[in-house]
């Protein structure tokens, strides 16, 4: 995450916030004893948000090295990413 704009960071964490909000949701309705499918739906939907965040952050980087022609480091991210 080296060389992130400002912007950028601070949309991930908003993000990143949205989605512990939903987890923070998931546990309410789990002390409520809320019907099994509700509660699934919305882990469904936080791990779906999570998955955003992570495509956001690894489309930036993958964007930083190939952009600064660090060709390495853009393959290491990959093979990270992809296993």
């Amino acid at each position: 995450m080296k060389d992130k704009t400002p912007q950028s960071l601070d949309k991930t964490a908003i993000q990143l916030k949205r989605v512990q909000g939903q987890i923070g949701g998931v546990i309410k309705m789990l002390d409520e004893g809320r019907d099994c499918i509700e509660v699934v739906r919305q882990v469904i939907a936080a791990r779906n948000s999570l998955g955003r965040v992570a495509r956001d952050i690894l489309s930036g980087e993958v964007s930083r090295c190939s952009r600064s022609r660090q060709w390495e480091q853009l393959e290491t991210v990959l093979k990270e990413a992809l296993r």
